[in-house]
């Protein structure tokens, strides 16, 4: 009986050690797709260069996870990102970082859905990218909660009484934010006072900022990129016209722009996830990494990046993937997973609804001195 009870213990204790070996054997192929040449560059690269530090750090961390990070550059072009897409699913990938910008995305996941493959976007905001579509998660706010909670802000520290908006209506990322912006104003009572637009070929700016200038705004809302910003800011500078700027996500990225006078930003407001002063140890620690293999200071489509390769790691645990599981074999359980995490990164405590779309809380902050601060500080 004794010899009996310790062949047993003995077959336990080899499957207990067959299994603690397995479960820390595991390589994960995640692929990030995002625009790292071309307008849209700055975005892209921040992307890239957030996830591959996170994927650096779980590797190095001794505990039996190797993440391979393939990297493709979509150049912010819809068909581009469907051919980089399809390049990383032939070297095996498992699931996807990105893409970056809202209209690879919505391409992209159109055929990810198709073929079942989990994506997690940093950055593409437009509810488009998620709308019928279940196996794309987004790590970033939504274009409404960008709108709506930016008119909430301004609203709140009383930024400005009369408001102007300047979009891109050839944009949905853009167009998106205007209209949960404007139906949040009108029921917060702000007044709007001009409205103007412009489209991806618009190079002159001028009758924008003087309608503006003309309607007596002291806030011009800029729910767009940063390049266009920083030529509206130029074109503002060129007239005497010094209202307070106030954007989105997608202006982060206008002090990195090569040429352009940093000091006409200065006290550009915007939402972000993400501050770089901020002092908790996770910040300072991934601020200080960036800022040794890059030379500068990480915006928050890095930090976004980051915390999306932490969350499908996670998430890959809790759904039993395995080395070398084919990406349409574990769709369905990293959806599943998705929906019961809750993690705390550097762009704070997240949870996933059943639609992809990340419950967080968003941060304002300030241009000073040429560096983005918290707007409490």
């Amino acid at each position: 009986m004794k010899k009996t009870l310790r062949i047993l213990c003995l077959v336990i204790a080899v499957i207990l050690c067959m299994a603690t070996a397995a479960a820390e054997d595991l390589t994960l192929t995640i692929a990030h797709i995002g625009p790292q040449t071309g307008g849209a560059a700055v975005y892209g690269l921040a992307t890239y260069r957030g996830a591959q530090i996170a994927a650096d750090e779980i590797t190095a961390a001794d505990n039996g996870i190797k993440i391979v990070l393939l990297n493709e550059d979509d150049t912010h072009d819809a068909e581009k990102a469907v051919n980089a897409y399809n390049s990383v699913m032939e070297k095996g990938a498992q699931m996807i970082v990105g893409t970056t910008t809202t209209a690879p995305c919505i391409a992209v996941g159109a055929k990810a859905y198709e073929e079942r493959v989990f994506m997690l976007t940093p950055s593409a905001s437009s509810t488009d990218v998620t709308a019928d579509k279940d196996n794309v998660y987004q790590l970033c706010f939504t274009d409404p909660n960008q709108g709506s909670a930016s008119a909430a802000v301004i609203k709140e520290r009383n930024l400005g009484t009369k408001i102007a908006v300047i979009y891109n209506n050839a944009d949905a990322y853009s167009t998106g934010i205007y209209q949960t912006f404007v139906n949040k104003a009108a029921e917060l009572g702000l007044e709007i006072v001009s409205t103007t637009t412009f489209t991806d070929e618009t190079t002159d700016y001028s009758v924008q900022v003087a309608d503006a200038q003309n309607k007596g705004a002291d806030l011009v809302f800029l729910p767009i990129y940063y390049t266009p910003a920083s030529q509206i800011l130029i074109a503002a500078n060129s007239i005497g016209y010094t209202p307070t700027f106030f954007g989105v996500d997608g202006m982060d990225g206008i002090l990195a722009i090569e040429g352009f006078d940093t000091s006409l930003a200065e006290g550009v407001m915007l939402l972000t996830p993400f501050v770089a002063d901020a002092k908790d140890e996770l910040t300072v620690n991934f601020v200080a990494k960036y800022q040794e293999l890059y030379n500068e200071v990480p915006n928050q489509f890095a930090a976004d990046a980051y915390d999306c390769v932490y969350a499908l790691v996670e998430a890959a645990q809790k759904a039993g993937v395995q080395s070398g599981d084919a990406a349409e074999d574990i769709c369905d359980g990293m959806i599943q997973a998705m929906q019961e995490l809750e993690i705390t990164g550097l762009t704070g405590t997240m949870s996933w609804s059943a639609n992809g779309e990340v419950d967080k809380v968003p941060t304002a902050m300030v241009i000073k001195d040429g560096a983005y601060v918290g707007l409490d500080n």
